[in-house]
């Protein structure tokens, strides 16, 4: 089987969709016979850009090893991050733009890794060191993913690497980026519709901190008062899904797009760490982190120091 499957994390983010839609487009016009595939159904707002774009929604699989030997991983390298049978396959390419954890292979690999705010900006580097063109729609697709994991550049994960590949895929796509950007993240912010755990599991990652294992989710809205009122339900849907996948810990991060405040909720122990990795005392199990966006940036490092320390 030569062929190989290319996706990012579970509970995919707009860049997760994206990067493997654009990294499965440049490995195929470098000779490579791939597939951009999903771990997840998309989200809102991932659903919007596909649709904005006439894109198709990738094919979602839940196993590599009964179509594939091998895969490329882009927005993730923590293997429970990833596919369910990653152990059984070959890991041949990774592009992300996280920390490095629990990642091993047994033969060597094209690893790229950057501290940017999002795997599509290495992308877009990747196109121009390979001198390849990117279409219209796909620049418009990359261009989306910047603007989510950056929220349109606000977030403290941004970089000078980052502004630059949303002015020249902008271009490319011919799209004014700060209008559509607005509407783009609006769209993903509607949560009337969404049940206590759709919203902890619509962009949650897994972590394993000082040997305890931690769920973190967030939520994106205009208004956190919208999620502060669903407290009780989203606690309840929290306990429900540590206790039955055994985490220690879970985390939900509530964010306003709108003004980068974040308030924190939390269900699980130990409670005094996550009390001392946000120098902050929880009150009725809530927590409020003004200038707070960014997971990567923001949440993840200090809560891993506390941990570790």
């Amino acid at each position: 089987m030569s062929k190989e499957l290319v996706f990012g994390h579970q509970n995919p983010d707009t860049d997760a969709i994206v990067a493997a839609k654009a990294f499965a487009y440049l490995e195929t016009k470098l000779g490579k016979d791939v597939e951009a595939v999903a771990l997840g159904e998309p989200n809102a707002e991932t659903s919007f850009v596909l649709n904005y774009f006439d894109e198709p929604t990738p094919r979602i699989v839940k196993a590599a090893k009964p179509e594939v030997d091998s895969v490329m991983l882009v927005d993730h390298n923590e293997p429970q991050q990833s596919i369910a049978d990653l152990k059984d396959v070959a890991v041949t390419h990774v592009v992300d733009h996280h920390r490095i954890a629990d990642f091993n292979t047994s033969a060597p690999l094209f690893y790229r890794a950057e501290p940017v705010g999002c795997t599509s900006t290495i992308l877009t580097k990747m196109f121009d060191e390979n001198k390849v063109e990117i279409p219209a729609q796909l620049a418009g697709l990359m261009l989306s993913a910047i603007i989510s994991d950056t929220l349109l550049l606000q977030s403290p994960t941004t970089t000078e690497d980052d502004k630059i590949a949303v002015k020249a895929l902008a271009e490319i796509a011919d799209i004014d980026y700060q209008t559509y950007g607005i509407q783009m993240l609006k769209a993903g912010t509607d949560l009337d519709s969404k049940s206590d755990k759709e919203l902890i599991d619509g962009d949650a990652k897994s972590f394993t901190m000082a040997g305890k294992s931690v769920r973190i989710g967030q939520v994106n809205t205009v208004d956190l008062q919208d999620v502060i009122s669903r407290q009780s339900g989203i606690e309840a849907a929290m306990t429900a899904e540590r206790e039955s996948e055994g985490y220690d810990l879970f985390i939900t991060l509530a964010t306003n797009i709108l003004d980068s405040n974040s308030e924190l909720f939390v269900s699980g122990a130990p409670v005094d760490v996550v009390e001392k990795a946000f120098n902050t005392k929880l009150e009725n199990n809530r927590a409020s982190l003004p200038g707070v966006v960014s997971r990567k940036k923001q949440v993840v490092p200090p809560l891993q120091n506390a941990f570790e320390n």
